[in-house]
């Protein structure tokens, strides 16, 4: 069955700091949603409150009509969702292969020891990194150590993928490379994806609706080519003058 996952009017608070104020999101498995914004808009905040990271201070995050905001981040991932992290945080003293497997061993399927290295095999070789399997990963280029975190999200089973930042702080054509990586695997395997993102190549090459907050509440949403001409949008970006600018 595909998975549904609804988050409704998020509110987080922090302290007297309103980091989302009633943000809604919904995202079917097999979709891709590039969520974009200033810094500090409370992008990474409504993944971290969907991946029970953090609990929203109100409103409800749902998966196939189970509500999942007041579950631990273990009991989430067992579910179906994984988030990456906007800095990969490999085991550095652990090799590739055993980093993807310990993520498979408590994944959503909890292989046992010869499953999941078996699995984390197969994984690296769907990101690119299967002649790495032996390298320690205190050893990987960022790159590298990005498609290392994405192989462990999905090494977890995930139907539902949160991925903070996955594409910065690539060359060109590491982006290049990393964006069809990314096309490429959400084909074959069909996953969901909430993408936070700054590299709005990545984000308007890959998503199929896009969600743009500021300060926390939500501007725009739509199509990727309509959001980016929004005037809201222009102006959250790069200020008033420009957003009045003729064209």
């Amino acid at each position: 069955m595909t998975k549904s996952l609804v988050a409704s009017d998020i509110q987080k608070h922090f302290g007297g700091v309103r980091a989302l104020r009633g943000v809604s999101i919904t995202l079917a498995e097999g979709r891709v949603i590039g969520l974009i914004g200033p810094n500090g808009s409370g992008k990474s905040t409504l993944l971290n409150v969907i991946a029970g990271v953090e609990r929203p201070t109100s409103g409800e995050v749902v998966l196939d009509g189970q509500r999942i905001d007041r579950l631990p981040p273990h009991r989430i991932v067992s579910l179906g969702i994984a988030k990456t992290h906007q800095i990969p945080r490999p085991f550095p003293g652990m090799s590739l292969q055993e980093n993807v497997a310990v993520a498979a061993m408590y994944g959503s399927q909890r292989f046992e020891l010869d499953e999941a290295r078996e699995t984390a095999s197969r994984v690296l070789g769907l990101v690119g990194l299967g002649q790495m399997a032996e390298t320690y990963a205190g050893r990987l280029t960022v790159q590298d150590r990005k498609r290392l975190e994405l192989a462990r999200a999905l090494a977890t089973g995930a139907r539902i993928l949160l991925l903070d930042e996955v594409f910065a702080g690539l060359s060109s054509d590491e982006l290049r490379q990393s964006i069809e990586l990314f096309a490429k695997l959400q084909k074959k395997i069909g996953f969901g994806a909430l993408v936070v993102e700054h590299v709005m190549r990545a984000v308007l090459t890959l998503s199929d609706h896009v969600v743009v907050i500021e300060e926390g509440k939500k501007i725009a949403e739509g199509a990727p080519d309509r959001v980016v001409r929004d005037p809201a949008v222009i102006e959250a970006y790069l200020g008033v003058e420009a957003a009045r600018a003729p064209a």
